[in-house]
């Protein structure tokens, strides 16, 4: 459980939040009202295929990622410039574990300059601090 110092930090960056279960969960909430869920979800899966050992895993998670992501008309089709999703598309037969990093880094800073900035504004954030700052009140005071 975060307590209401640490979701006051997550206001510092984007990784605060990315890096912690209820932020992360907090964060998927406010991109899914805004309709900008795969962002997160994109990132994710890069996050989990950068850590995958096995090389049959590689190719097949790529597949996933690719056919989720990043092909045309895909169901969670990211926002990225025609280059990013251009190499991709040529490297997808043979991917390594770094052949998403392009679009990853497109995708993180987009959310970090886009979507966060937004997200420490909305009501999802404000109701998440308010309640840790209540809980952490009710932890001190418990004469109240």
């Amino acid at each position: 459980r975060s307590n209401a110092g640490e979701t006051m930090a997550w206001s510092e960056s984007v990784d605060t939040v990315l890096a912690n279960k209820e932020g992360l969960a907090a964060f998927r909430t406010f991109l899914k009202s805004e309709f900008s869920e795969e962002n997160v979800e994109f990132w994710l899966a890069c996050e989990d295929y950068k850590k995958t050992k096995s090389s049959t895993k590689i190719a097949s998670k790529a597949q996933k990622i690719y056919s989720d992501f990043i092909q045309a008309d895909a169901p969670k089709e990211i926002n990225i410039d025609f280059h990013t999703k251009n190499g991709i598309s040529q490297n997808i037969s043979k991917p390594t574990l770094s052949c998403f990093d392009a679009a990853q880094s497109s995708v993180y800073c987009l959310m970090a300059k886009d979507s966060f900035p937004r997200f420490l504004r909305s009501e999802v954030y404000k109701e998440l601090v308010k309640k840790h700052q209540d809980r952490n009140q009710k932890r001190w005071l418990p004469f109240l």
